[in-house]
């Protein structure tokens, strides 16, 4: 295959600050004004769209976008300038935990998808239909076909136990050496059962700003040194929260007859994160904060940027679902 024709083609803006970045990467001149961002909603569908174009650049970029835009000085200005305001307001309205025994204790007990009834792969697993489902992997799929790509970049920047236990992990995500069993490749599998398109970058244009600010999180803390530890809590909150989510979403998956690939997605995580929950914890993050204890309240910060991230996401598909809406944005 044509290496050129794997980058997606670039997504229509959302207002003024994506409408012009759109514009500056399809003509090739300056970013737009970063003064501009001032006036933008952190978590709003214009900023988080602009972000994600920018983050895009470090993974396959765009049909016609030249590589060499992804170290633009201009760009890359821009780019902080929309992390700024991100950033801050996350540190604002996540929960504060000090320490990252205490986020991660509490993931244990009030795990993001609760057991309650209220949390989403419950309600798939209860009592979601198929379009539901559907709707569920196209808004996901803007991380799942790049899984674990956005913490591979955390590797350079760990040493000792923490870089061991994570490479093991990402080795797993990556397949184990096979590229049939790479976690990406599954999910472009239960796309194809459940009727999706699963080429790169699709949905796009229907994710809504809540997948976008959570698959920006993982971008931001990843390409940043700086946030390491956040990087680190993040992927941590992942793979605690990951294995009890994927049986539910596994059963919603066979109890739809959506077909065995996107069964087998789910069930392959079921396993492999309820071991990988171990190793990221004791391995990871333990080995992290031995050799870099100043890192814990960062830690914590990604826990708790990510629950809150997952949360604003959840009421968004659960508000629409219940209300017998799509979840999906409607493109301009």
């Amino acid at each position: 295959m044509d290496v050129r024709s794997q980058e997606p083609s670039l997504p229509e803006g959302r207002g003024g600050i994506s409408d012009a970045l759109v514009e500056s990467l399809r003509g090739g001149g300056p970013p737009p004004d970063g003064r501009a961002v001032a006036r933008a909603d952190p978590f709003g569908e214009d900023l988080q769209l602009a972000l994600y174009l920018c983050y895009e650049l470090h993974y396959r970029g765009f049909a016609g976008v030249p590589d060499d835009r992804e170290w633009d000085p201009e760009l890359l200005r821009f780019r902080a300038a929309l992390e700024r305001p991100f950033l801050a307001a996350l540190r604002d309205a996540a929960p504060r935990h000090a320490r990252a025994d205490e986020a991660l204790d509490e993931l244990l007990v009030e795990p993001a998808h609760p057991t309650d009834g209220t949390g989403v792969s419950r309600f798939l697993a209860e009592e979601g239909e198929l379009w539901q489902l559907r709707e569920y992997a196209a808004q996901r799929s803007l991380y799942h076909l790049k899984e674990a790509d956005p913490h591979a970049w955390v590797l350079p920047r760990l040493w000792g136990r923490a870089k061991a236990g994570m490479a093991a992990v990402e080795f797993d995500e990556f397949g184990g050496g096979r590229a049939d069993r790479v976690h990406a490749r599954l999910f472009a599998d239960l796309m194809t059962d459940l009727g999706l398109d699963p080429a790169y970058g699709r949905y796009v244009d229907v994710a809504c700003a809540q997948t976008l600010a959570l698959v920006n999180l993982m971008s931001l803390l990843g390409l940043h040194r700086s946030q390491r530890g956040a990087l680190v809590g993040h992927f941590a909150a992942v793979e605690i929260t990951s294995s009890p989510a994927s049986r539910r979403l596994a059963k919603a998956m066979r109890r739809t007859g959506a077909g065995a690939a996107a069964e087998h997605f789910y069930t392959e995580h079921v396993e492999a994160d309820a071991v990988h929950e171990q190793v990221v914890r004791h391995e990871v993050v333990a080995g992290l904060l031995v050799e870099e204890p100043h890192l814990d309240a960062d830690v914590a910060f990604g826990v708790d940027a990510t629950n809150h991230l997952e949360d604003a996401l959840a009421d968004r598909f659960l508000d629409a679902w219940r209300g017998g809406r799509s979840s999906l944005r409607a493109p301009g």
